[in-house]
């Protein structure tokens, strides 16, 4: 599978992840670990994301970060979680939309603070 081609699919970023992982990588860090690296791309995200669209001054070492490229370095992790844990990301989405459109399916457009 090339991971050069304009489109990916979850379920294909899924295996791309995987065999990277197993070819590259070597192996998976334990569930544990990648929770904890999780943590810390979230964070490099928060700070990208506080530094352009908040109050919060770059310093030297922000700058020349790519917002996408943090958020893409998230879903890596989340994808090495998934692929661990047997979640297909595909499916759990879906399952996801059906229970925010079931939950709500009013919710938003009946909040005042929203409108």
């Amino acid at each position: 599978m090339d991971s050069n081609k304009k489109e990916i699919t979850i379920a294909e970023a899924q295996e791309l992840v995987d065999h990277w992982i197993k070819t590259v990588g070597v192996r998976y860090f334990n569930e544990l670990t990648n929770m904890t690296i999780l943590m810390e791309e979230v964070g490099e995200l928060a700070r990208i994301m506080s530094r352009t669209y908040g109050e919060q001054s770059f310093k030297e070492s922000d700058k020349g970060k790519d917002l996408g490229d943090e958020m893409a370095d998230v879903l890596w992790v989340l994808i090495c979680l998934a692929n661990q844990t047997g979640v297909d990301l595909t499916e759990a989405l879906k399952r996801n939309f059906e229970k925010k459109n079931i939950r709500d399916n009013a919710r938003h457009k009946d909040n005042k603070k929203l409108q």
